[in-house]
This record gives structure tokens, C-alpha cells and sequence, in this order.
């Protein structure tokens, strides 16, 4: 047995007030920090003491090798109090608000996915400029804290083959949406699953089946599965903007969605069709469906090779309209001048959204597999409660603590 310290990295973020701080933070982290790592084969345990509060949010970084992990983070300090958040890679949420008083210390317990680009020794999947930076696509398994004064004691993380991954395939409606006030179900149902199932976030803003196809995401994917994990897929956004011959809903896409069918249940997965989210567009009171044929091509497809849809379109028109025509624009990043650092325009974005939309429409895929009778609903946690999107959540009562950094640039896609 190898025993081994490791390096730990603080993010950029965190450390850019000025260089002074920036050092005098770095001294004290790495002076409390004692980072073990154990290996044995193939096999790495990190346990690291951090012995940290701090009023603004922070993160933990390591370098670890494709693949699962158990964390198991200790939260609280011995002469402060704290209220901490739980973060993962890109924004990846994992539990709400854990209060501990001066002495007190809880611990909790999640699955976190970590993947960067490279399929084999010479082939990657193709990032765009944008993904570069991504945190969910880089060497290193992040950890964030934030809340209003994370207070972290320390954090194990080791490797796990047990557990169930589901991969997460779409567009800007899915991803793990980096900066805020973006956010996607995809980095939001993380929160509802215990630590017997993984979500590993594949999907990026402005794709399409064929472009995520052609990016080479499902090989990568394909060289991470195993049998009996899951391959979910929201597509239609984009696809309906390719007007080249042969695009279309009943072509193209009805094409390429059998093409996720078949190599995913060739590979021993079970793959699970959403139909794409509603875009906010309301008349005369309703909320027209802007996608056209695409939903119903996407049913027919899963009809035909035997693929359960989550009726994601329906639902998510449901909530909007629920939420009232005015009452919907606090799902989505509709802002007024100001708002954010930096902001000199109003956000007005009727497809992409907020944290508040992301939590409502993570819920709706929760409810859609409960529908379709899944056995991942067997491992939502104890505190989930069934989900009616004609009664949603109250928006003005939700409660998000921001994650270090924004950026106002609109996600590719529409």
C-alpha cells in the first residue's frame, strides 16, 4: 500500500480579490489541509481535512481518473457556525442549506460523475471553444461550497463501481449550465437521488442529435456504460432549426433518435426519451407549442423501438401556464436592468432557465419517471414529494444561494 500526499487546487474564483488575499487564503488552506491519498491497484481514496468557513463560496479540486465517486463531506467548524450548500463540477446541485451550530458537525453523504474529453489514445470528443473551461469537462473532480457561510471540515472521496449512472444527453435545457443565472433540470435532479445512483451530464447549449452525435458525446458515453445504466435524451430545440435536405422531425431526427436506441441497448443500456421543453410563448392565454412535429416524432420513435418517453413538452406547457403568463417569466432568465454585476441590458429569455425553472422542470423528469414506472424512482430520497405541475412551487418563496461566478452570455441555442 502507497501513501501518497496529493495537491490540492483552489479555483480561480474564489481567489481574485487581489494577490495579498489570494495568498495569505492559499497559505491557510494548504497549511489545515492534509490530503491522503491511498492506492492500491487502480483503486484511490482521498481524504481531505479542511477545517474552512468563509462568507463567500469556495471549492475543492483534485485530479482523479474517470469514473464515479463517493464523497462524504463533513460540514461544520468548532468556533463558528455555518450554513452550507453542496456543489459539485459545473454547478451540479446536491443538498440545500445544512445549519450547524458552533461545535456541531453533520456529515452527507452523494455520488458525484467526473469525465474529460478523451475516448481513447487518439480520439476526443469535440468540445466547443466555450466547454473548455467547463469544470464538467476538465482533469479534476470538483467540489463546491457556498451557502450563506459554508463551513466545511473535511471530505473523503473514493472510487465506486455500484451504482447506476445516468447519462444525461440534450441541449441548453440539460446541461450543467456553468455560470449563473443560467441553470438546466440536468444539474438540478442531482438533489433527488440517493447515493445509489449517478448523473454524468453530457449534454451542451445549441446541439442537436445530429450535431451531439457527430461530436462523438455517445461514444464517449459508450466507452463509460455499463450494462444495466441509463441513457436519457431531450433533443428537438435545435433539430427543428436544420433545414438541409433530409432534416426534419419525421427524417433526420426520427433517424437519429433510433440510432441512440440501438446503440445504447447494444451495449446493454436502457435508454429513456424526453420530449423537448416548452418554450414560453404564450397567446390569448394558452402556451402555443412551438416545436412543432417534433414531440410526436419523438413518441412515434419511442413507440416503435420500445423506448419510454417522459412527456416533458406537455408538462412543462402545464406549469407555465400554471404559473400564469406573467408568473412564468420567473422560471426562465427574464431580469431586469441591473440585476447582476455588470448587467446593462434586460434578460429577456423565453427558453433557457433560472434556478427556480431548472428545480421545477428537474422535478417534472422526476414525476415522468415515476410515470413510466422506472426503477430509478426506487432511489429518490426520503424527503422527495410527488409533483403536480399544474400546482408548482411558489417562485417567490425559492431560495437559491449563487455558486462564485455569472455571465451574462446567453447559452447557445434557442
Amino acid at each position: 500500500m502507497l501513501i501518497r500526499r496529493r495537491r490540492i487546487r483552489e479555483d480561480t474564483p474564489l481567489f481574485n480579490q487581489n494577490k495579498s488575499k489570494k495568498m495569505s487564503i492559499k497559505r491557510i488552506l494548504l497549511s489545515a489541509c492534509c490530503l491522503m491519498s491511498i492506492i492500491c491497484g487502480k483503486s484511490q481514496t482521498i481524504d481531505t481535512l479542511i477545517n474552512k468557513v468563509s462568507n463567500t463560496p469556495f471549492n475543492v479540486t483534485v485530479q482523479v481518473p474517470d469514473g464515479n465517486y463517493r464523497v462524504t463531506v463533513t460540514v461544520g467548524n468548532k468556533k463558528k457556525a455555518g450554513q452550507t450548500v453542496v456543489r459539485a463540477e459545473s454547478r451540479r446541485h446536491f443538498a440545500d442549506v445544512i445549519v450547524t451550530k458552533k461545535k456541531q458537525f453533520e456529515t452527507f453523504t452523494f455520488v458525484v460523475n467526473k469525465h474529460d474529453p478523451q475516448i481513447d489514445s487518439k480520439t476526443r470528443v469535440k468540445l466547443k471553444p466555450r466547454e473548455l473551461t467547463y469544470k464538467n469537462w476538465d482533469d479534476s473532480l470538483t467540489i463546491s461550497f457556498c451557502g450563506p457561510m459554508p463551513a466545511v471540515e473535511r471530505i473523503h472521496i473514493e472510487p465506486v463501481k455500484d451504482v447506476t449512472t445516468i447519462f444525461l444527453c440534450g441541449n441548453s435545457t440539460v446541461v450543467d449550465q456553468e455560470n449563473e443565472p443560467w441553470a438546466s433540470w440536468g444539474q438540478m435532479i442531482t438533489r433527488w437521488f440517493d447515493d445509489k445512483v449517478v448523473m454524468a451530464n453530457y449534454a451542451e447549449s445549441g446541439l442537436s442529435c445530429t450535431s451531439f452525435l457527430a461530436q462523438l458525446r455517445l461514444d464517449k458515453i459508450l466507452t463509460q456504460l455499463k450494462k444495466g445504466d441509463y441513457v436519457v435524451v431531450e433533443f428537438g430545440h435545435n433539430d427543428e432549426k436544420e433545414k438541409k435536405a433530409g432534416d426534419g422531425a419525421w427524417y433526420s431526427y426520427s433517424r437519429n433518435l433510433k440510432i441512440f436506441a440501438d446503440r445504447v441497448k447494444e451495449a446493454g443500456g436502457h435508454i429513456i426519451f424526453c420530449t423537448p421543453t416548452a418554450r414560453r410563448a404564450f397567446q390569448n392565454g394558452r402556451n402555443r407549442n412551438t416545436h412543432g412535429e417534433y414531440p410526436d416524432a419523438m413518441r412515434a420513435v419511442g413507440k416503435r423501438e420500445g423506448v419510454p418517453v417522459i412527456e416533458l413538452t406537455a408538462m412543462t406547457t402545464t406549469l407555465y401556464e400554471a404559473l400564469g403568463e406573467e408568473g412564468s417569466k420567473k422560471a426562465l432568465v427574464h431580469y431586469p436592468l441591473g440585476t447582476f454585476p455588470g448587467q446593462n441590458r434586460v434578460l429577456e429569455d423565453n427558453t433557457h432557465f433560472n434556478p427556480f425553472g431548472a428545480w421545477e422542470v428537474a422535478k417534472l423528469v422526476v414525476t415522468g419517471l415515476q410515470q413510466i414506472k422506472s426503477p430509478l424512482a426506487q432511489h429518490l430520497r426520503a424527503d422527495w414529494q410527488d409533483f403536480n405541475p399544474s400546482q408548482p412551487d411558489n417562485p417567490d418563496q425559492f431560495v437559491w444561494h449563487m455558486s462564485a461566478g455569472s455571465n451574462l452570455t446567453k447559452p447557445d441555442g434557442n
